[in-house]
């Protein structure tokens, strides 16, 4: 089975606006999706990328200008400025990161995790709800067919802290600068717009191998 790595943060907006076209991709390709939350804050500075706190104002203008363009292309409900999305430093450092460690958890216990992400996505930038919030991060997984309280109590297991170690040390191995990013064979593909691309580099992969 073709495997297809995503390399994001849970707080990413293009990973919540590429959750559906990801999953039809997935499912008409048949491949072994494998999400990997990585820590963006510690890894984009060796790679290259800029978050968007710390971008000049004209480019974060622009960012907002093109989350309204593809939430409105995609016909997906998005707040520009979410409530739970911090404007400046958060008050807690893992706020994203825990949302993360529980899809990781997820994961480990052989669970398919990308409807359990996509919902987390879309509960911070459609729902206004706090996904730092651990009992919000329990509802949500309940809601979506998980135990969620099992998934909670793993977020800060030794297993599932190792994974999100070793995600963030291939995400700047790799090359990844940016959220979502996916590698596929050794091709990276960044940002939901690369979508389409990578569905046809899924389709030359499986015509060569007969299908």
């Amino acid at each position: 089975m073709i495997e297809l790595d995503c390399y994001y943060s849970l707080s990413s907006p293009w990973a919540y606006l590429g959750g559906p076209q990801l999953q039809d991709i997935v499912r008409r390709h048949h491949v072994r999706l494998v999400l990997k939350p990585y820590d963006f804050q510690a890894v984009v500075p060796h790679t290259g990328g800029i978050p968007l706190k710390t971008r000049p104002e004209p480019r974060r203008t622009y960012h907002a200008l093109e989350l309204a363009r593809w939430r409105e292309y995609l016909g997906m409900p998005l707040n520009l400025e979410p409530k739970h999305y911090p404007k400046g430093p958060p008050a807690d450092p893992n706020w994203n990161k825990c949302p993360g460690w529980m899809v990781i958890a997820a994961q480990l216990q052989g669970l398919d995790a990308q409807p359990l992400s996509h919902a987390l996505l879309r509960a911070l930038w459609a729902e206004e709800r706090d996904t730092s919030d651990a009992a919000v991060r329990i509802a949500v997984a309940d809601e979506n067919g998980y135990d969620g309280a099992a998934l909670q109590a793993l977020e800060q297991g030794p297993e599932t802290q190792a994974r999100y170690r070793a995600n963030s040390a291939e995400a700047v191995e790799k090359g990844v600068f940016g959220a979502p990013t996916f590698i596929l064979e050794g091709e990276r593909f960044w940002g939901q717009d690369r979508l389409a691309f990578l569905d046809r580099a899924l389709d030359r992969i499986r015509a060569g191998r007969g299908g």
